[in-house]
This record gives C-alpha cells, sequence and structure tokens, in this order.
C-alpha cells in the first residue's frame, strides 16, 4: 500500500531531521542545520504525499470532499512560507560567519551527514520506481533526491575543515543548501496560491476545453466552461453544453467524460441542455461567453 510505504519514509526522515538539528547544535556546524532545514523540506512533501495517499483511499461523496482537500493546499502554503524563513535566516546566519569564523567539529559533522546520506537513499529506494506513475509520489522523489545533494555538499565541506582547515566551507555549502530550501520554498507557495485562487492549471487553457467539447458529435455550443485545481494531483472542470438530440444525452456525456479524462481531468460536471429553453440570448453571458460548431448559429466568446 503506498500510504504505508510513504508513512514509513516520513518517519525515516522526521526522525533523521531531529538527529540532523542536535548533531548540528553540537559540532556547530551550520551547513548540518542547513540541511536540516532542507530535510524539513521533505518532511513537508512527504506529509502532503501521505495526506494525498490516504484520502485518494476514501470513498467518495462527503459533503466536505472539497473542502477538507483544501487542507493540503493550505499546509503547503504554510510550510512555503515558513521555508522561507529557515533560507532566509540561514543565509543571514552564513555570511556573519564568514566574517567571523567559528570552530567546528568535522568528524561529528561529517559522520552525522554520511549517515543522512544513507538515510535519504534508502527512502530513495522505497519509492523507487512508484514515482514514474504517481504524480504525488514523484513529488517527494524528487524532494528527497534534491536532499541527497545537500547531504553530499555537507560531507564535502566537513571534509575539506578536517584535512585542509578551511572553515569558511560551512558557511559557503550552507548558502547553496539554502538557495534549494528557497527555490522549494517558492514552489509551494506559487503552486498552492495558484489552486486556492482557482485559476487555470498552466497545462491546459479554457479554449482547449470548448474545442475538445465542440468535436464531439451532437454537441452543437458550449458555454460556462470553467477549469481549475481543487489539490495536487485533482483538476476538476465544470461546463454547459447544448445537444439538441434528447436522446443522444447519455452518450454525449460518456463522450464528454472520456474527452476530459484525457485531458487529466478527474472531476467533470456537465449540464446537458437541448437549446430549446437556453439560447444565445438566455445562456451566451457575457463575461462567460458563447461558443457553436460553426453553421448552426452565430458565436461569441
Amino acid at each position: 500500500m503506498m500510504s504505508r510505504k510513504l508513512a514509513w519514509v516520513l518517519g525515516l526522515t522526521a526522525t533523521f531531521l531531529l538527529v540532523e538539528i542536535i548533531g548540528g547544535i553540537v559540532s556547530n556546524s551550520l551547513a548540518l542545520l542547513a540541511d536540516a532545514g532542507h530535510m524539513a523540506t521533505d518532511v513537508a512533501a512527504l506529509s502532503l504525499a501521505w495526506f494525498g495517499a490516504r484520502i485518494a483511499q476514501r470513498r467518495q461523496g462527503s459533503a466536505h470532499q472539497f473542502g477538507n482537500l483544501r487542507w493540503e493546499v493550505l499546509a503547503a502554503l504554510v510550510n512555503g512560507i515558513a521555508l522561507f524563513a529557515i533560507g532566509i535566516g540561514i543565509t543571514r546566519e552564513a555570511w556573519l560567519r564568514l566574517n567571523e569564523p567559528r570552530e567546528i567539529d568535522a568528524v561529528l559533522f561529517g559522520g552525522i551527514a554520511a549517515v543522512g546520506l544513507v538515510v535519504n537513499l534508502i527512502s530513495l529506494r522505497v519509492l523507487h520506481g512508484h514515482h514514474q506513475h504517481d504524480l504525488n509520489v514523484r513529488g517527494a522523489y524528487l524532494h528527497i533526491m534534491s536532499d541527497v545533494l545537500g547531504s553530499i555538499g555537507a560531507i564535502i565541506a566537513a571534509l575539506m575543515i578536517h584535512f585542509h582547515g578551511w572553515v569558511p566551507a560551512d558557511a559557503i555549502i550552507s548558502v547553496l543548501v539554502a538557495v534549494l530550501i528557497l527555490r522549494s520554498a517558492w514552489r509551494l507557495v506559487k503552486e498552492s496560491g495558484t489552486i486556492l485562487l482557482d485559476r487555470v492549471p498552466g497545462h491546459l487553457q479554457v479554449s482547449q476545453l470548448e474545442e475538445r467539447l465542440l468535436g464531439v458529435p451532437g454537441v452543437t455550443r458550449v458555454h460556462d466552461v470553467h477549469v481549475w485545481t481543487v489539490t495536487s494531483g485533482l483538476i476538476a472542470m465544470s461546463a454547459h453544453a447544448v445537444v439538441p438530440v434528447l436522446e443522444a444525452h447519455p452518450t454525449v456525456l460518456r463522450q464528454i467524460e472520456g474527452e476530459m479524462t484525457a485531458l487529466g481531468i478527474g472531476h467533470v460536471t456537465i449540464q446537458l441542455e437541448t437549446g430549446e429553453a437556453c439560447g444565445a440570448e438566455q445562456c451566451g453571458h457575457e463575461d462567460h461567453g458563447l461558443l457553436a460548431v460553426p453553421g448552426t448559429a452565430p458565436h461569441r466568446h
């Protein structure tokens, strides 16, 4: 079960996060603390992925289904804002340490970083394969992959300090990790903000949906087409389609659902109309426009 594997990786990552924080404080290594900050992004990503997997296992039809799914998005927004603060704080501390270097226990620093690399590699092994066909898991997988780079950077810094005594390596590696944290934070804030504002998903266009709808045999006009992201991995759409032949409605509805599924839309709401009580004057709202198959009626959009 995917949610169980995600929970296992989440527990492993969260446990080592605490180890890195304690180790960073004891060894006085900012790079180790920075890597812990980046691992915090993994914990956030894994938590969201686990939550999404659990939601996917639940039965549909809850009265608050969409509202409950938005908790995942709100959590991502809060995590993104918090990670911005962490990234900026690490960058500021790195600047101070470049001007005033501090003594660092390179052996403890490097040892913990090496264990962290092993933990991340184990997590990747657990999720490997699932990330290729599960978008939710892929996000968590990529987060851990970037944390592997952070662990490698921390190990390099520890080796340089231990063998060459170059203490600034700690601060420099910390800045590089902070950039990874800020990048992840920006992505979280941007994606969650886009979803909360109900904006059209970046890979889709309303005109694209309208063309697909008008391409279904029997559909003469479409209007009030909307598409938005409910939560990560779940896109919804709604539209009105004019199908003059009442007997064709069941077939047209199935074909429309198939077309929308092909575009990756998981929740489809279609209102079919015959056009008798819903002509251009009544349905063609100014702000939404109205499209028609050429030859059936004038169209505007």
